[in-house]
This record gives structure tokens, sequence and C-alpha cells, in this order.
């Protein structure tokens, strides 16, 4: 029996998971983390307590199983970085969350490259991405040390070792979507030509050994959480699809072992390398999903996301919402954009409000779900979904509605972690193969579309008129 500790490390809480093979829950941990959410795009994260927050659940998790562990993993948050000291682990900066947007500037100056860098890489010229984040680093924080993602400091916090993994380096924008190898080319694009970058490794690869939970354990099975849902969901043949609900909502697809850039102004990177066979993934992302519910939270018109779906008012009464609080993603690429509530009267309430935002996120789930579909070459059949905010059947029958497809809610909170358990068990026995070390599933509920086709054609059509309202360049919208 393989035993794997499972901690997926997110933007705003780090949850410990040990499993057996079967996929059967032994213990749980979960330590909140507390992003800073700054004028001007910041999101910071304090590095202590990224690996505190590691270090904790990770260690009651496995006291709690009371069994050996067979096997460390770490499923990351992919395009979060920081800059540390390589020789005693000391963090040198904040870490630079994903969401931030500080480095937009970075990207307008390296406009000229765009074309390149997204024929190269696959991804799009955007401060999402790492790159412009460790440039902005080096030209705003710090010169000294190591700059990289965060993954590489904990890693080295748990084994000593220097390594990412093949799918998170691949959300750089410093390696070639064919290769997936630091690219000489691309380091020069952004001025880290210099900068000592850890090993790439793949996704079923032992990287060491810690001594952090107990006993020594080998750590192995590294993924960017994303990819680790996507495993876990099953989603192993191309055009299947999943949507993970968290601080964002991330929609990913799979598009099998031949690399393509998308068409449509999705990114495209690796989902995983295992066994020696690259699968890639077209991936599409809404910057603010539960963040957005922690913004009605803090305006008052909910207590928590546990009231979404008694706040929310049967119907938003003509009130649109484009919730584009940190800028928008795929497939707009508009960093400065903004959020903007349309179609208000003097009889809008907080019903109304919260209802018009969780459209607003179901609407751009489905303009990715769109873009996705043009790329894989035919519609989604169905679209699997997990995360907090699948809690919120308003919001599931809203992304059911606008897509036309049904959508299977997974059956566990912690996809994440479930798929990165995979990968580990990949580490840990060279001989099984990668729909081996996941467990089949079948979703707690399904939604089926209750809108007309028309009526959700309709409803898309005077929502994208508002994206213009979020100031997107009118030939990006």
């Amino acid at each position: 029996m393989t035993t794997v500790l499972a901690i997926d490390q997110g933007t705003s809480g780090t949850k410990a998971v040990v499993v057996d093979e079967t996929d059967r829950t032994l213990s749980i941990a979960e330590r909140p983390v507390h992003p800073r959410y700054l004028t001007g795009g910041g999101v910071e994260q304090d590095p202590r307590e990224l690996l505190d927050s590691v270090l904790d659940s990770g260690r009651q998790a496995v006291t709690e199983a009371g069994v050996p562990i067979d096997c460390v993993t770490l499923a990351n948050q992919g395009e979060t970085v920081l800059a540390w000291d390589e020789k005693t682990g000391r963090p040198l900066s904040q870490a630079i969350s994903w969401q931030d947007r500080r480095a937009a500037e970075i990207c307008a100056t390296r406009g000229d490259s765009a074309e390149f860098v997204a024929a190269r890489t696959g991804l799009v010229l955007d401060p999402y991405f790492s790159a412009p984040k460790m440039r902005w680093i080096r030209e705003r924080l710090t010169t000294a040390g190591v700059v990289t993602t965060s993954d590489t400091w904990l890693i080295h916090q748990l084994t000593g070792e220097f390594v990412t993994d093949v799918s998170t380096a691949s959300r750089s924008l410093l390696t070639g979507l064919d290769a997936v190898s630091w690219d000489p080319e691309l380091l020069a694009v952004f001025g880290l030509t210099d900068e000592h970058l850890p090993r790439i490794v793949a996704n079923d690869e032992p990287v060491g050994e810690t001594t952090l939970f107990g006993a020594t354990s080998p750590v192995g099975g590294l993924a960017v959480d994303q990819q680790a849902a996507l495993l876990a969901q099953r989603c192993l043949a191309p055009g299947e699809a999943k949507c993970t609900f968290g601080t964002g909502a991330f929609l990913l697809a799979n598009m099998g072992q031949v690399p393509v850039r998308s068409s449509s102004g999705l990114a495209a990177s690796v989902a995983w390398r295992v066994r020696g066979e690259t699968s890639y993934c077209f991936d599409g992302q809404v910057a603010t999903a539960a963040s957005a519910v922690r913004w009605l939270r803090g305006l008052g018109l909910i207590a928590d996301a546990s009231e979404l779906d008694r706040v929310a008012a049967p119907d938003s009464e003509g009130v649109l919402c484009v919730p584009a609080l940190a800028g928008l993603s795929a497939p707009w690429w508009a960093p400065e954009a903004k959020a903007v509530f349309t179609g208000m009267t003097l009889s809008t309430a907080a019903g109304h409000l919260v209802k018009a935002v969780l459209d607003g996120i179901a609407a751009q789930v489905a303009e990715l779900a769109d873009c996705a579909a043009r790329d894989i070459g035919g519609p989604l059949q169905r679209l699997r979904v997990d995360g907090g905010l699948t809690r919120s059947q308003v919001l599931m029958q809203a992304v059911a509605d606008l897509l036309q497809v049904p959508v299977d809610v997974y059956p566990s909170a912690h996809a994440t972690a479930l798929g990165a358990a995979g990968f580990a068990r990949t580490a840990v026995d060279s001989a099984l193969p990668l729909a081996r070390a996941i467990v089949d599933w079948t979703p707690t509920t399904s939604f089926a579309p209750r809108m007309s086709a028309a009526d959700a054609a309709g409803f898309r059509v005077r929502w994208r008129a508002t994206v213009d309202a979020a100031a997107v360049p009118k030939e990006q919208s």
C-alpha cells in the first residue's frame, strides 16, 4: 500500500491530506494564509507564512493519520515568485502572487517580443506568468540571491534540492512549449540570462527526501495545482475539461501529446510529463472567483460564502457584472481592466448584486469553454468541476446554463491534493501506469442546463457588451 502526504499550497490556504492507494482519506489538516491586496494591483504573501502552513498542516495530518508515509508531494500555486538566498534559504522578498499585476509595465515595454514569446512558449506576454514578476523583483526589490517560483523555495526548505517540475516551468514564459527546457532567447527577453534557475523534473520523478514530517520520507510527484486537479478528475483524453473554482476559476482542457498553440486566446502549457511522455493542456483563467466572493463579504453583502445561495436573488433584474477585480486574463489579457456593474436602479438590492457577480463568474467560464472548444475542434460535452465554490448551486446552475452543457461536481473537496497523490504514486512505483494512479469517480451532483439556448446566447451577448466598460481594448474583446 502506498500512503501519501499530499500538500496543496494555495493562495488563501494550505491543505495537507494523507491518503491511501484507494484515495481513502486518512486525515486532513488545513492552515489559512493571508495574501495582502495592495493598491496598484499588488498581491503579496509572506513566504514564512507559506512555509509554516506547509509544515504545520503536514505534521498535523501525519500525526492524525498515525501511519507511515511512503511519499510526500506538493502542489503549488504555479506563477507565484520570490527572491531568496540559496545558501541560507532566507527569503529576500515577499512572495509576489500569481494575481499580482504590477509587472504590466514590464510586459508593455517588451511588446515587440509578444509574437515571438507566444510562438515559442504557447503563453501570452502577461504579468500573470512568472517571468515578468521575476524581472519586476529584480528591478524594484533586489538583485541578490535567486528568483524562482514558490515551489522551488518550498521544496528546498523540505529537501535541500533546487528543482521545479515541468508543468510549473511551462508557466514561466522562460521555456519553449515543445522542449520545455530553459530557453536562452526567452531569458534574454526578460533580462534573466544570468539567473541561476532550478533543474526541471518530470511529474513522476523522486526529487529528494525530507525528515520534517517525522521519519525520513521521499519527496516527488510535484505539480502545479491546476494540473493536479486535471489529473484527479481523470481528464486523460483530448477534449476532456475541468474547471476548479478557488481563489480564481481555472478551466483546463487536455489537448493530448502534440503541443498546439491556442488560436483563441488561451494559454497552452504542459499538463504533465510521466513515463517519459508529455501531455499538454489549454487553459484559461478567471482571475477572481472566491476572491470576488471575499470582496462581497468585505462590503457586507454576505457574511460568508455559505450565504451566497440564500442572499442571491432568483434573477439579477438586468444587473450585469464583469468581476474584473484583478484585471481580466484569458481570452482578453487585459491586466488594466476594472470591475464594473451596469443596469442598477433604485430598486437594485444586495441579492441582485450577488447574483450578478455569480453570473459574471459563470459568463467568464463560458467564454473560456468556447475558446477551448475552438482550439480542440469541437464543443465540450461536459464540464467537470471542483473547488469550494462548487457548493454554490446558484453558481453551478449558472455555469451549466451559460455553457449549455452538463456540469459534474467532483465528489471530494480535495481534488488538487488527490491529483498530487496520483503523481506521487507514479514517483514511488515506476511500473504504475498514470491511469491506475488515480481512482475513478462519479459526480455527487450534476447540473443540467435549465435556461434555453436562445436565452443563454442573449445573456452572453449583453454580458460581452459590458466587458467593453471594463476598459478592455476593442480589438481584444
